[in-house]
């Protein structure tokens, strides 16, 4: 667990650059072997790479997405409820892993 510091969190790549790294990669570990691994790895690698995470307050996170996403979903493999699904997964498992680095949740 890292101690959490919401202003030191506005420059979070300078003050919790592995925290972030961590909590993305966790995610994607649960995932690994439960979705389909094309649109796992499509979503991580060109959607996911381009997301911001952003601290809501009251020890909840959030993570933005690209503005053009409905672009990037279409050449991207899989279908559109397959993408939608490991995408909402993906990234409510990168937000509450979120809460558990930082210490908001056991």
């Amino acid at each position: 667990m890292t101690e959490f510091d919401r202003e030191k969190f506005e420059e979070k790549y300078v003050h919790y650059f592995e925290e972030l790294e961590t909590a993305y990669s966790n995610a994607y570990q649960q995932l690994h072997g439960q979705a389909n691994s094309e649109v796992l790895r499509a979503i991580d690698r060109q959607v996911l790479n381009e997301s911001e995470p952003v601290y809501e307050g009251d020890g909840q996170f959030r993570v933005t997405l690209p503005d053009d996403i409905e672009e990037r979903r279409q050449t991207l493999p899989g279908d559109e409820e397959t993408f939608d699904a490991v995408l909402t997964e993906f990234v409510d498992r990168i937000e509450n892993e979120l809460r558990q680095i930082f210490g908001f949740e056991e």
